[in-house]
């Protein structure tokens, strides 16, 4: 791991200061970037006013939440309330702790060389997975707080879909953990210098890529947001700064878990690969790290946006199905076969480029399959025959009729139906030419008094 002995307090607290810089200002940039590449996207000029280009449009945005009227619903639990937008965004900013942004790196107008990374420990991606676990809680508990109905089917959406996606998140990290025989962040992009796990993990790389995406909401996986559903999720009853916070938090996770895929499967902070040849791999020394790192967080970036601008949002179910019966059994299946091959390198001759060789033939084939796999044919539908009637409360509550089943007709709608042959009632039931027993024995009385009436009176 980086040698963090030269750090005290003052450079502790400057760290930290600097990644909370970082993460603020890439947040104020990348809400301007996101609004002008979708105006881009759909032929309109996006913020042009505040500022050259539009580019103080995101403060001028903050100001104005800032200064509207702050409003605490009546039913709401106030406490639960306020606590809500503050536990979504501080795991957001914690998550940075651990993330290398940089080599080692001399301090401007000091002697001090220290790693430009906050912290390491040895399970620092598990520490990342849990931080960014709590985060949940915020959205959970805010449409909770707000006595809404609303926003509590907001908060309970988030919490299944990150219970789905957080799974097969973790499960697309297992694969990098056994090939770099290691959690520490720093390690694993040491682990990196010749050959990136992106390609070589390449399945477990578009894995995390879709998880994210869910992971943090966006679309075309924003369900607990969806405001043709919803009216506006788990923040309808929010305003001013509150607001504000879950709008920080959610732009803080989207560049959160663009930090760790660029850290896990792109390299962390090394130059690609014509760059890293220059000069001897000058260009990973110094601050030169810092913009490399920069470029690939944003790259992802511009991939939410992309996203955003280009598809609809998926239906609940769909979205749900996709997760566990696509995403989990697609992940436990690439740790398998990554088990498999490190455990042939470790107890046979085979090398490790090698096994990295037969880890990317796997990867395309699984890539393959996934691609050019035969749909199952769709069986044609059956045309519905009476099976009998069916009893809507048989279970304890009432439910539909599956196709073919017939409802049971209630003895009124048998009292209005006509008595004649071959007639049905509107079950499907035929019915004979004897009429029920309270109706029949009334019309036969009046047509034999009809008849002896005819009979007499001729």
């Amino acid at each position: 791991m980086s040698d963090f002995s030269n750090d005290n307090g003052w450079i502790i607290l400057l760290k930290a200061v600097f990644v909370f810089v970082f993460l603020v200002l890439n947040v104020l940039i990348g809400i301007w970037a996101e609004r002008r590449i979708i105006g881009r996207m759909q032929n309109r000029p996006g913020p042009n006013r505040a500022g050259p280009f539009g580019i103080l449009q995101s403060l001028a945005d903050g100001v104005k939440l800032a200064l509207k009227e702050d409003l605490i619903p009546k039913g709401a639990d106030k406490l639960v309330y306020v606590l809500a937008p503050l536990i979504s965004v501080i795991p957001a900013f914690l998550s940075y702790a651990v993330l290398p942004l940089g080599p080692q790196v001399r301090i401007p107008f000091t002697d001090i060389v220290t790693p430009l990374q906050l912290t390491d420990m040895p399970v620092a991606v598990l520490y990342i997975l849990a931080v960014t676990s709590i985060g949940v809680y915020g959205i959970v508990l805010a449409g909770w707080a707000s006595g809404s109905t609303y926003p509590l089917l907001g908060g309970v959406r988030s919490t299944a879909q990150v219970i789905s996606y957080e799974l097969a998140m973790g499960m697309s990290l297992v694969s990098v953990f056994i090939v770099a025989g290691s959690m520490s962040t720093s390690e694993i992009v040491a682990g990196q210098q010749s050959l990136w796990w992106g390609i070589t993990l390449f399945p477990a790389f578009v894995i995390y890529v879709i998880a994210m995406v869910g992971e943090t909401n966006r679309l075309p996986f924003d369900l607990p947001e969806a405001e043709g559903e919803l009216v506006g999720g788990f923040h309808t009853e929010y305003s001013s700064l509150k607001f504000a916070l879950f709008f920080l938090a959610e732009y803080v996770n989207m560049f959160t878990v663009a930090g760790l895929a660029t850290t896990l499967f792109l390299g962390g902070w090394r130059a690609p690969w014509p760059l890293s040849a220059i000069g001897d791999g000058v260009l990973n020394t110094g601050w030169w790290p810092l913009l490399w790192f920069t470029i690939k967080i944003w790259l992802f970036f511009f991939l939410f946006v992309w996203l955003r601008g280009s598809l609809p949002r998926l239906r609940y179910d769909q979205f749900m199905r996709f997760g566990w019966k696509v995403l989990i059994p697609a992940a436990l299946a690439w740790i398998v076969a990554v088990a498999v091959l490190q455990g042939v390198q470790q107890f046979t001759d085979v090398t490790r480029q090698q096994v990295l060789i037969a880890l990317a033939v796997l990867a395309a084939v699984f890539l393959a399959m996934v691609l050019f796999w035969p749909k199952p044919k769709e069986e044609p539908a059956q045309a519905p025959g009476p099976q009998g009637e069916f009893d809507p409360f048989a279970g304890g509550h009432p439910v539909p009729p599956l196709p073919g089943q017939t409802l049971p007709v209630s003895r009124r709608t048998r009292e209005r139906v006509p008595v004649t042959a071959g007639a049905a009632l509107p079950g499907g039931e035929p019915v004979g030419t004897e009429s029920p027993p309270e109706s029949g024995a009334g019309s036969g009385g009046r047509s034999e008094r009809r008849s002896e009436g005819e009979v007499h009176g001729g």
